[in-house]
C-alpha cells in the first residue's frame, strides 16, 4: 500500500493524493476505537476541554500527513513545503563546536523534515538511532518509498551499535534520538505531563550521558498545507558531566524534557501521535 501511495503522489503530485488522504484519516478515526480513545483523552488534557469531532479529525489528519510528507521529503521534493526554523543558532553553535549532538525529539510532527533540512545545510548530518525492532520496520516502511533512505539509521542492540554511535558523534554529527516512549522492561521516570504523571523512559537521557554529549529539543511541527516549523533548544549538557553526578543530572534532563514536550503539545496540540493511553502507570492492565 506505501508503494501504490508512493506512486499515485509522485506521479499525480500532492494536491490530488492528499484528497485520498482525508479519506484515510476519516477510516481509522471511524474503524479504530482504542486510538480515537487515546486522542481524546489526549486532546481533552493538550486544548483544556472537550474535544468535538473536528478536533479528533483534525489529530488524525495531522499524523496522515506527516507520513504521507514522507513521500516526497524522502526523494528530495523540498520545494514542495515551506519550513520555517527556530533556534537555528542553536543547532548552528553546535555544528561549529564540531562535537556532534542528541537531538531529542518526540512522536511529534515529523522528524523527516528535520531530517531534510539537515541535507540542505552543508556539513549537517541528522542520523537516527533507535531500538532494533522499530528500526527493522521503519526501514521496510522507508525502503518502499525510497531505498536509499536507510542509510541513516542506527539500530540499538546490536555488537556494533555504540561504535557507530560514538563514530557518527566524533565525525560532528547529530544523532536524532525520540524520548517519549518506553519498551518493554526499560527502566523509565514518572514525572509531571499534561496535569498527571506519566513514564517517561531514562535510556535515551542516559545514552547522551555516557557519551558526554549536549542534547537539544528537536520537533518538527506540522502547520497545515503544506507548512512545517522546525523548533532547537538548549534542554541538558553533558560535556563536562562526572560520574557520580550522572544519575541526578539525568533524572533533572528527563523532567526538563517533560516540560519542554508539555509545552510544545499545548502551542500544537494536533502534533502528538502517541496513540495509546500514555499516562497508564507502568505494568498496569490496559
Amino acid at each position: 500500500m506505501l508503494r501504490v501511495m508512493t506512486w499515485i503522489s509522485l506521479r499525480l503530485g500532492r494536491p490530488p493524493a492528499r484528497f485520498i488522504l482525508a479519506g484515510i484519516s476519516l477510516y481509522f478515526l471511524l474503524f479504530a476505537p482504542a486510538a480515537k480513545a487515546a486522542s481524546r483523552a489526549y486532546l481533552r488534557r493538550a486544548l483544556d476541554r472537550e474535544p468535538s469531532f473536528a478536533d479528533l479529525f483534525r489529530h488524525f489528519h495531522s499524523f496522515a500527513s506527516t507520513i504521507h510528507d514522507r513521500v516526497f521529503l524522502l526523494n528530495a521534493r523540498f520545494d514542495l513545503f515551506q519550513v520555517e526554523v527556530h533556534g537555528e543558532d542553536v543547532i548552528k553553535a553546535v555544528q561549529a563546536a564540531g562535537h556532534g549532538a542528541i537531538l531529542m525529539g518526540a512522536h511529534m510532527g515529523s522528524f523527516e523534515v528535520v531530517r531534510a533540512i539537515g541535507r540542505l545545510q552543508p556539513g549537517l548530518r541528522v542520523v537516527m538511532v533507535m531500538y532494533e525492532e522499530n528500526a527493522r520496520k521503519l526501514n521496510a516502511a522507508l525502503a518502499a518509498i525510497n531505498p536509499a533512505a536507510v542509510q541513516d539509521i542506527i539500530p540499538l542492540g546490536q555488537f556494533d551499535s555504540m561504535l557507530r554511535v560514538q563514530a557518527c558523534l566524533d565525525d560532528g554529527m547529530v544523532l536524532g534520538v525520540l524520548g517519549d516512549r518506553t519498551l518493554g522492561g526499560a527502566p523509565t521516570l514518572r514525572v509531571p505531563f499534561l496535569g498527571a504523571d506519566a513514564e517517561f523512559p531514562i535510556g535515551p537521557m542516559r545514552l547522551a550521558a555516557m557519551l558526554r554529549r549536549p542534547v537539544l529539543f528537536m520537533s518538527g511541527l506540522y502547520l497545515g498545507g503544506n507548512r512545517y516549523a522546525i523548533h532547537f533548544e538548549r534542554l541538558a549538557d553533558f560535556s563536562d558531566l562526572e560520574r557520580p553526578e550522572r544519575d541526578v543530572a539525568v533524572q533533572a534532563a528527563v523532567v526538563a524534557y517533560a516540560a519542554c514536550l508539555e509545552r510544545h503539545c499545548r502551542a500544537a496540540p494536533y502534533n502528538w501521535f502517541n496513540f495509546f493511553d500514555f499516562w497508564r502507570q507502568k505494568g498496569a492492565r490496559p
